[in-house]
């Protein structure tokens, strides 16, 4: 009998086949002391495991590329922090063996960050899959990952780490449902860069029995089970022809009236340059620059390592717009050289602007590699600061590109309430605004942007969320400047009509996107945008909102 259960869609599409579960490692090894003498043996064999699980995400970061390689590298420091291994080494000195020790380590920084409730618990689950796969090699059983299946299959897990999500096979994992996650998970962006249709923060996914067929919709973030032959039918078909119209959107974004909505790409580094090339991003919104730097925590990369990077970016867009987001650092992003140490709530805490504030020197080189790729190419660079609270903040900044001799446009993230409250007065300092939404949503409704149990705050369709957005965009006109948005919230085609309803005036997103944005904001005039926005406003939760812009724009 069909039933139908909810999660949050967070990638586009359709997937209908067969459950297969994700397999895990042990995950409590024994608990037994260990002679004295075998310690420093105990020791060694830990050290080695780390080394060796670390390689192993770096090697598979090398052949996902992009976005997700500079994830898994961040995994792979993780996997290697010394304060972790020195408590590893201590319980060992006192009789644990290199997995009891390696196991009780991790959870006690687990139950650290838990407990604090910072902004860093959202990274439980890939401090989970580290700790997983260090003691699934001391044991020697099988590393946790991906079920080995020839026919293709909507993978179920609890969570997934990422480096399961960067080497999901597109042709075999149709699809995939987590229990917990959010929207802006690491798991939920990597979907969305792979193309891969996913549902996350579906409580009693892990229920669903093994060979159980499923249709999943990534959009709506619905799961049919043991879905009917209609409902197979109808939503196969609703799919081909989603593709059928994507495959002939072209040109730049804009509304059926002519109404322009530039739509430009998120990427990470240059390895997604070609993605964003070929959906036809007009450009890039938000180039995360911090993984240049999480290659290694222990110093900034040199001026000349950053200037191959950027340029390579640059090149790739000629009279094209890239906006550079400076060095994101602090929070889940710590740097040993930049961000400080034992901060009680990092996600309040120096990050951002702030360390970069903190560290002159830093902010320096990175603008100036910037001014020095940008120079002689026929590119709109534009550079903005992320976290930026006042219009101090906004100053300083725009001080700092001057004194840079930066030739470029000078921005300000927004993502704290109080920028978006007081978004004319930043907008005396700086030349455009972008809105980070991820962010902005998880300072407005107090919750971190990777708890699921939060998820319904996170969502963008908040109708609070949507009044900052709102009031960001008409200081921004008001100032006769420009106003985007750049976190995931564009990449939702329907709120993507909303958002241009608002007033912004530029869309970024995962490249994956953009068709389905495209395809969609071409269906409607300006006019109905900004009916689906104000219906969107008047409503009194997320789920009223999406029912009433989705109502006016179906005209019923």
């Amino acid at each position: 009998m069909e039933t139908t259960l909810r999660g949050v869609g967070v990638s586009h599409g359709v997937a209908i086949g067969e459950v297969r579960h994700m397999g895990t490692a042990v995950l409590e090894p024994p608990a037994k002391q260990i002679p004295a003498e075998d310690a420093e043996r105990e020791q060694g064999r830990a050290r080695q495991a780390v080394e060796a699980v670390a390689a192993d995400l770096v090697a598979r970061g090398n052949l996902a590329g992009g976005e997700a390689q500079h994830v898994l590298e961040a995994q792979a420091m993780m996997a290697q922090d010394p304060e972790l291994m020195a408590d590893v080494d201590r319980r060992i000195a006192v009789g644990s063996t290199a997995e009891r020790g390696v196991y009780d380590a991790f959870a006690s920084y687990r139950a650290l960050l838990a407990n604090a409730g910072e902004y860093l618990a959202g990274r439980v689950a890939d401090l989970d899959d580290v700790r997983n796969r260090i003691v699934a090699r001391l044991l020697g059983v099988p590393m946790p990952g991906v079920p080995d299946s020839d026919e293709p299959y909507v993978l179920i897990a609890r969570d997934l780490a990422p480096a399961d999500t960067a080497l999901l096979d597109p042709t075999l994992v149709l699809g995939f449902v987590t229990e917990e996650g959010g929207p802006t998970s690491h798991s939920a962006i990597l979907a969305r860069a792979l193309g891969v249709p996913a549902v996350v923060a579906l409580p009693g996914a892990g229920e669903l029995a093994e060979g159980t067929v499923i249709a999943v919709d990534g959009s709506t973030g619905e799961i049919f089970v043991e879905p009917s032959a209609e409902k197979r039918a109808e939503m196969e078909s609703a799919a081909a022809a989603r593709k059928a119209a994507l495959s002939t959107s072209t040109g730049p974004g804009a509304t059926s009236d002519g109404h322009k909505m530039p739509l430009l790409a998120n990427i990470g580094g240059p390895g997604d340059v070609p993605a964003a090339v070929e959906a036809g991003a007009e450009g890039v919104g938000l180039f995360r620059t911090e993984f240049l730097f999480l290659d290694d925590s222990k110093q900034a990369p040199s001026e000349e390592k950053q200037i191959t990077a950027y340029r390579a970016v640059l090149e790739a867009f000629p009279e094209g717009r890239v906006v550079v987001r400076v060095l994101d650092a602090g929070a889940d992003k710590p740097l040993d050289f930049l961000t400080p140490a034992d901060e009680p709530n990092p996600a309040l805490g120096v990050r951002g602007l702030r360390s970069l504030l903190d560290h002159p020197d830093v902010l320096r080189t990175q603008l100036t590699a910037l001014s020095k790729a940008a120079a002689g190419l026929p590119v709109y660079l534009e550079v903005m600061a992320p976290m930026v609270a006042d219009r101090a903040d906004a100053k300083a900044f725009a001080d700092a590109c001057r004194a840079a001799g930066l030739r470029a446009k000078f921005g300000a993230m927004v993502e704290i309430p109080s920028a978006a409250l007081r978004a004319r007065s930043v907008l005396q300092e700086v030349e455009f605004l972008s809105l980070g939404t991820n962010d902005l949503a998880q300072y407005t409704f107090a919750a971190d942007r990777q708890v699921g149990a939060v998820s319904r705050l996170q969502d963008p369709w908040q109708p609070a969320l949507l009044d900052l957005v709102a009031m960001s965009a008409d200081a921004a006109k008001a100032e006769g400047k420009s106003c985007g948005v750049c976190g995931e919230a564009a990449s939702d085609p329907l709120l993507a009509c909303v958002l241009t309803g608002l007033g912004v005036t530029s869309l970024s997103m995962g490249a994956a996107s953009i068709p389905y944005v495209r395809t969609t904001l071409a269906k409607y005039t300006l006019a109905q945008c900004e009916r689906a926005a104000s219906a969107a406003r008047a409503a009194d939760s997320a789920e009223d909102a999406r029912v009433a812009a989705q109502a006016v724009l179906s005209g019923e």
